[in-house]
C-alpha cells in the first residue's frame, strides 16, 4: 500500500454497524469497568458451494477474520496468544477439503482480556453475529435484537425471531451502505481511512495463527508468526 501510493480501504464492514460501534465506545470510554471478557459468534445457516469452499481459505481466514479484526478494533488491545481447535463432523465436504465446519479460538490479549471466538457454517436456525462484552462494572451485547435467531429455554424468557436474519447482506445492509460511502469520502480526500491494509494483516495474522495452532493442538504465541 505504502510502495504502490495508493489507497486501500479493507471490507471489514461490522466496524460501521450501529451494535458494534455503541459496543466499542462504550468499552472506550469505562462504561463497562475492568473489560475481562469478550465473547463473538459468527453462524452462518448453511454452508456456501463447495467449489467457494475450495478456494475460501478456510473457516479461520474467511469467517472468522471478521470477528478477530472486532476484537481488535473494539477493545484496542492486541492478540498476545492463541488456542484454537475445530471440528469436521458436519458435511463431507469440509474433510475433503481439510476444513472445518465449526470451529472455537480462545484469544488472550495483551492486557489479559480473554476472548472466546466461535464459528459454524450450519446454523440451521439462521445467520447470527454477535459480540458479548463484560466488565467489571457491566455487560452489553451487540447483534442481539428482535431478529436473531435463538430462543429461550426460560418460561418467561423472550419468543423465538419470527422473521430471523437469513444472511450477511441482509443483516449488514446499512454497514455495507456506511462502508461504501467512508469509502467515498476517503478518495476524496474527506475522511480518514477506517480500515488500511495494516489494520486487516493484524487480523489476518490472527486467523493464521489459528489455523497453526488446530494443526498442531497447542496454544500458539503470536511471536511465532513471522512479520508479514
Amino acid at each position: 500500500m505504502s510502495a504502490a501510493d495508493g489507497v486501500l480501504q479493507l471490507g471489514f464492514m461490522r466496524r460501521f454497524d450501529a451494535g458494534c460501534r455503541t459496543a466499542r465506545e462504550l468499552v472506550r470510554s469505562g462504561a463497562l469497568g475492568r473489560l475481562h471478557t469478550v465473547r463473538t459468534m459468527t453462524a452462518d445457516p448453511s454452508p456456501p458451494p463447495a467449489a467457494y469452499l475450495a478456494t475460501s481459505g478456510g473457516l479461520y481466514r474467511d469467517c472468522l477474520v471478521h470477528d478477530f479484526d472486532m476484537v481488535r478494533w473494539v477493545t484496542g488491545h492486541e492478540v498476545s496468544e492463541v488456542y484454537a481447535t475445530g471440528s469436521d463432523a458436519g458435511p463431507p465436504v469440509f474433510r475433503e477439503l481439510g476444513d472445518v465446519d465449526t470451529a472455537v479460538a480462545v484469544l488472550t490479549l495483551d492486557d489479559g482480556t480473554l476472548a472466546t471466538c466461535t464459528g459454524t457454517r450450519c446454523n440451521g436456525a439462521g445467520y447470527d453475529v454477535r459480540m458479548e462484552l463484560a466488565g467489571a462494572l457491566d455487560q452489553v451485547s451487540s447483534g442481539l435484537d428482535d431478529r436473531t435467531p435463538i430462543a429461550s429455554t426460560e418460561p418467561h424468557g423472550p419468543p423465538p425471531a419470527s422473521k430471523p436474519w437469513t444472511g450477511f447482506l441482509e443483516r449488514f445492509a446499512p454497514a455495507y451502505e456506511a462502508e461504501l460511502a467512508a469509502f467515498v469520502k476517503l478518495v476524496r480526500g474527506e475522511g480518514p481511512n477506517p480500515c488500511d491494509g495494516r489494520e486487516a494483516l493484524a487480523a489476518l495474522r490472527i486467523a493464521e495463527a489459528c489455523e497453526v495452532s488446530r494443526r498442531e493442538r497447542r496454544p500458539v504465541r503470536m511471536t511465532e508468526l513471522p512479520d508479514l
